[in-house]
């Protein structure tokens, strides 16, 4: 799967990790919660 570039931004913050669940890409932060995404 393709990272897509607002994931990519979002991977670089502090505290923020890329999880794969259910086959979709997740970012979650549990520093500062606003920063979630998810791909696909």
């Amino acid at each position: 799967m393709k990272v897509r570039a607002s994931i990519k931004s979002l991977k670089n913050k502090e505290g923020s990790q890329v999880v794969r669940r259910r086959g979709k890409l997740y970012v979650v932060n549990k520093r500062n919660p606003r920063w979630k995404a998810r791909q696909g």
